[in-house]
């Protein structure tokens, strides 16, 4: 499941966000089909993790992103309606539900002190909260640079995600090439 396959599911998770953002911001008739594809992502993260860590942590974790992804509907809906505090009350509550997963992931996996997951899940944040307000804002050019930045950092994050279940589970990879060495950046 790790190497391509796992990064597949990261990368796919930022693709729909997009796919999803850009839709949604122009109004356009396929948002919510963006949108269902997009929680269809967080059962397939969900049941690659179940594959590690058993039925209920997938459950658990799939319950988690898709809180994650109705937050961001909401933010996108409070940004587009200049309501600056729908978008703060947005904010803290995807903040929290980023320190829900990364208390999950630390403690499924001991390679994943709290701080990793948490520090990744918050850059996410950023990074994707960038490329919303550069889209809003019709700053194309600015628009280009948050996707960069949010698919790189998705890549870093791909990448140490699949490092820590290797290092839990070495008999489970022994002779696999390194998830790391499958993955690169796109610029």
């Amino acid at each position: 499941m790790l190497g391509s396959a796992w990064t597949k599911l990261w990368t796919d998770h930022v693709v729909w966000t997009r796919e999803y953002i850009i839709a949604a911001t122009t109004r356009q008739p396929d948002a919510t089909a963006a949108l269902n594809r997009l929680m269809k992502n967080q059962d397939d993260i969900g049941n690659a993790v179940a594959t590690y860590y058993g039925d209920a942590a997938g459950r658990q974790l799939t319950t988690l992103l898709k809180d994650h992804i109705a937050i961001s509907g909401d933010i996108v809906k409070a940004a587009m309606a200049n309501d600056n505090a729908g978008v703060k009350a947005g904010d803290d509550r995807w903040h929290q539900n980023a320190a829900q997963i990364a208390d999950f992931l630390s403690k499924a996996n001991p390679n994943w002190p709290r701080a990793t997951p948490l520090d990744m899940m918050n850059k996410h944040l950023s990074t994707t909260t960038d490329e919303l307000m550069a889209r809003l804002h019709k700053d194309w050019d600015a628009d280009v640079r948050a996707f960069d930045a949010v698919y790189d950092h998705i890549l870093m994050m791909s990448d140490a995600l699949a490092d820590g279940i290797v290092k839990q589970y070495p008999d489970k990879f022994r002779g696999a090439v390194s998830p790391t060495a499958t993955s690169g950046s796109n610029s």
